[in-house]
């Protein structure tokens, strides 16, 4: 198994480019920062605005694109409620919507297929849909399923 490079943590990056400043100050002083900054203040009041929003850019494109944790799913349960499906009826729901037969839900339940039957038909009136994939649809819609 390939391990990935987990990313550095936000102060190092931080740190860095701290460093990367401050050796370009160092490096501005070295090469005689005053007959520099006398002969080109215009440029040098341009890079340094231009580093701003250098470093601007990058905290706020790592704040953007940073990954986010996804929502915890709930099921909706106010559309259960107005709906009045029943828990064994989400159940079955939620097997239909993983693509199971009648007859493998049945075993899963361990009931009857006659009873499955029974669910799927009461879920198909409660969601006014005519099949599987319709109800599987609007349930999806109506964010009672995943």
């Amino acid at each position: 198994m390939v391990k990935q490079r987990a990313q550095p943590p936000i102060w190092k990056q931080a740190t860095a480019y701290g460093a990367l400043l401050a050796a370009g100050t160092l490096a501005l002083q070295w090469f005689d920062y005053r007959r520099l900054a006398r002969d080109h203040m215009s440029e040098l009041y341009v890079a340094l605005v231009a580093g701003g929003f250098l470093v601007l850019g990058i905290v706020i494109g790592i704040r953007a694109f940073a990954p986010r944790a996804p929502l915890p799913f709930d099921g909706n349960p106010r559309a259960i409620e107005s709906l009045g499906i029943t828990p064994r009826e989400l159940t079955v729901l939620l097997e239909i919507a993983a693509g199971r037969s009648n007859k493998e839900i049945a075993r899963v339940l361990d009931v009857s297929p006659n009873t499955v039957k029974t669910h799927v038909a009461r879920l198909y009136e409660k969601l006014g849909a005519t099949r599987r994939t319709d109800a599987v649809g609007r349930a999806r819609a109506l964010g009672i399923v995943p």
